[in-house]
């Protein structure tokens, strides 16, 4: 009966996130146009503009501007499959990589790099409001860590429905803040282009691959960010004929395509700080860097100091609160995720609101954004060996080589615990890149480190699941329900069935057959939630034989059921 009650707990106050479910047709009520512009609203972060300028004082414009480039396409690449899974089948990256080479909790040591990433960049985003309050009110750093912290608790507890109305709402304001003034200098002031594009930085200037690489390599670390757009874009309506254009447009625009914003804005990040050197302060120094001086610095050359530092301090709160309300609402969810799944227990997502927050407010206080550039590209390592190894499972694994199940299956009881094929793969990737970052392998070699990463888990994904035959994908081919969990467009089921352990009214992706039958021996349904919650393994269906799991037969495996879900 405890077991019940957790998990009708659960279900009552996961209805508004679905922290770690898939998402129903009965909660995706908004057209795929809404959900595209909620999920852009999440990239209004001033973080790019830092590193941006980071890197193209360090490198100069040229070899910055490639590196960002390279970075864009990459991240563009990898996060397309990925992107398209979470639109596709409703599901957020955590659900996605159980079936992709991770296994049911092995996911969730990815989930932990991705909610690692929230801290850091809550922390960053934080920090950058902390100095605008700072510079423009005069408000001492600690104490503006503090407000910028406690800033968007109220908007993170109400869930999805809060972050929409927040983000459609301020990004016509937030545009007109950022790049107006922007463009008016460039207009009114060619020299400034003149010299962004001469600028040499702490470089003789000089384009060099070794220089391009180091610079992508802070970049990729914005690469979790994708996953960010995925809890928002998991909730993206059926694709039908009718939307087929919308949904496209908006999964692109708003999944992978958040890195072409996130570039461009990267380079106005080089551009803002080239300005302040050239035509403000030569002696500004690494405070270029700084997004709050780059905007007051561009607003003082067309109006009066006052109004000037008041806009920029307007741009850099709003900014701030829209992407650390998703650094948070996401943090929870991934914080959320591991936790229950760990412990069989749900204390509620609130509770990890503010663990990721307190995690988020000690990295601010200890100054992490002084270290932006080293701390990114440490991360980037770790960063690009988790999302290469999904990206490839997807691409390789599931649709060339026809060995991982073409379903992202995540249920429990479905799925193996551990697959190695992913944790292989972005250990051996993570470990071999980190070397080389730490200068291992000589210091020439070092400036490579996260092209090692990716290389190591393109070539190992696949290789793990042959040398394995994709024994360890599903425990189970069947979920012994009769109907299918795909309807005739391909998208998931919206059949809905009763889970006798909760009482409630899931989907049919949510749910398999209860091992327990019911009092006159008839078939009962479980829901994904309840198994989640469940130690006792008395609901859950008994692995099938081996020879009916999926082997390798040249090109050919035993197919899953629900397989034509991917065309």
């Amino acid at each position: 009966m405890a077991r019940a009650d957790n998990a009708r707990a659960a279900a009552e106050d996961s209805l508004e996130d679905y922290a770690f479910r898939y998402v129903p047709r009965t909660f995706r009520r908004w057209s795929a146009g809404s959900i595209g512009v909620t999920a852009l609203g999440s990239i209004a972060f001033l973080a790019d503009f830092s590193i941006g300028a980071s890197i193209g004082i360090e490198h100069g414009t040229n070899n910055a501007v490639l590196g960002i480039l390279f970075a864009s396409v990459t991240i563009f690449l990898v996060g397309l499959p990925i992107a398209y899974y979470a639109a596709r089948y409703n599901l957020d990256l955590d659900l996605i990589a159980r079936g992709s080479g991770f296994g049911y909790y092995g996911s969730s040591i990815t989930t932990v790099i991705f909610a690692v990433f929230t801290c850091i960049f809550f922390a960053l985003e934080g920090a950058i409001m902390a100095q605008g309050l700072h510079i423009v009110i005069a408000i001492p750093l600690p104490i503006g860590y503090l407000i910028s912290t406690v800033v968007v608790i109220p908007i993170v507890i109400y869930g999805m429905r809060a972050l929409e109305r927040l983000q459609f709402w301020t990004t016509p304001l937030w545009l007109a803040l950022a790049l107006l003034p922007l463009l008016w200098v460039i207009v009114s002031d060619p020299g400034a282009v003149s010299a962004f594009v001469t600028f040499t930085g702490a470089s003789d200037g000089a384009v060099s691959f070794e220089a391009v690489v180091a610079s992508a390599a802070v970049c990729f670390a914005l690469t979790p960010q994708l996953a960010e757009q995925i809890d928002v874009i998991r909730a993206m309506p059926p694709r039908t004929r009718a939307n087929r254009r919308s949904w496209w447009a908006s999964l692109l625009f708003a999944g992978p395509g958040w890195v072409l914003f996130s570039g461009i804005k990267q380079v106005i990040g080089v551009f803002l700080a080239v300005y302040l050197i050239t035509r403000v302060d030569p002696d500004l120094g690494k405070q270029a860097a700084e997004p709050v001086r780059q905007f007051i610095g561009l607003y003082e050359a067309i109006m009066p100091e006052w109004l000037a530092v008041s806009l920029a301090l307007v741009l850099v709160v709003i900014a701030q609160v829209k992407i650390n309300v998703t650094n948070a609402y996401s943090g929870s969810l991934a914080w959320s995720n591991v936790y229950t799944r760990l412990t069989k227990t749900y204390p509620g997502r609130s509770v990890f609101i503010f663990f990721n927050l307190a995690i988020a407010l000690g990295l601010m206080w200890m100054d992490v954004f002084s270290l932006i550039s080293f701390v990114l590209s440490l991360y980037a390592n770790v960063v690009m060996a988790w999302l290469v190894t999904i990206a490839a499972d997807i691409v390789i694994n599931k649709h060339l080589l026809h060995i991982s199940p073409i379903y992202p299956e995540f249920r429990r009881g479905m799925l193996h615990d551990w697959n190695p094929v992913g944790l292989v793969s972005v250990s051996l990737a993570s470990v071999l890149s980190l070397a080389a970052f730490g200068g291992l392998f000589g210091e020439s070699v070092r400036p490579f480190s996260v092209l090692i990463a990716i290389g190591v888990a393109v070539i190992t994904t696949p290789l793990m699941a042959l040398a394995t035959r994709g024994r360890f994908y599903l425990r189970r081919q069947t979920d012994g329900i009769a109907s299918p969990i795909i309807d005739a467009d391909g998208n998931p089921s919206g059949e809905r069935l009763r889970c006798h352990v909760t009482g409630y009214i899931f989907e049919r992706p949510d749910m398999l057959a209860s091992a327990e039958r019911g009092p006159q021996g008839e078939l009962q349904y479980v829901s994904s939630l309840a198994l989640t919650l469940d130690g006792s393994d008395e609901y859950v269906l008994t692995p099938e034989p081996a020879e009916l799991r999926p082997k390798v037969r040249g090109r050919e495996v035993a197919q899953h059921p629900d397989r034509r879900g991917g065309r």
